[in-house]
């Protein structure tokens, strides 16, 4: 999937992270992550976005993700829903993730 344009999905509620994508005018996958538990998951958080930007055939974008503690299942949620709002496409082959 092409990033075309910026977009959002997510709170920064407790439990919850924001998460904002936008293209890359560099090329390849960079993430930016901002979380009070970034010492203990940090590297975690990160191998669970980079993941869920690869099934979904993400391989040039800018992520940067605002933490409040969210957990696995809730990061990929956030990061589906801000890829989908970002390409444009409305419909995506959910058997792949």
């Amino acid at each position: 999937m092409k990033i075309t344009e910026s977009a959002f999905a997510g709170s920064l509620e407790s439990s919850d992270l924001l998460v904002q994508i936008e293209p890359s005018s560099e090329g390849g996958l960079f993430i930016d992550l901002e979380s009070s538990v970034e010492k203990q998951f940090g590297q975690a958080i990160r191998k669970t976005a980079l993941d869920a930007l690869e099934k979904m055939g993400v391989t040039s974008a800018r992520l940067t993700l605002q933490d409040k503690g969210a957990l696995d299942g809730v990061i990929r949620a956030r990061i589906q829903a801000a890829v989908l709002r970002s390409t444009g496409e409305e419909t995506i082959d959910w058997s792949r993730l």
